[in-house]
């Protein structure tokens, strides 16, 4: 194996998967067909491009806030299946 090249077993007993030695060479060969295709990434010419985050410009996405009617908190509880001093009573999650 090549410098820099990686690794399929390596890679699944990482993350826990059992892979017979039919399937990790399988893999290795794609995975290094994929390598060659990042590989020739390199070749582009990015010199004149400004670097970016993303792909696209991104805007700020999020309304201004407005003040707005809301419940009441005995509105909020009024379906609640169970309350207790105004508040909401709920299963415990944490062990």
């Amino acid at each position: 194996m090549a410098e820099g090249e990686l690794d399929v077993e390596y890679v699944a007993k990482l993350v826990r998967l059992r892979l017979t030695p039919e399937e990790a060479e399988v893999f290795q060969e794609q995975l290094a067909h994929v390598l060659q295709y990042v590989n020739k990434l390199s070749d582009v010419d990015v010199s004149g491009l400004e670097a970016a985050a993303h792909a696209v410009p991104m805007f700020n996405v999020f309304r201004e806030d407005e003040a707005r009617d809301c419940f009441t908190a005995g509105e909020a509880l009024q379906n609640a299946p169970r309350q207790a001093n105004g508040l909401f009573v709920v299963t415990k999650v944490v062990e």
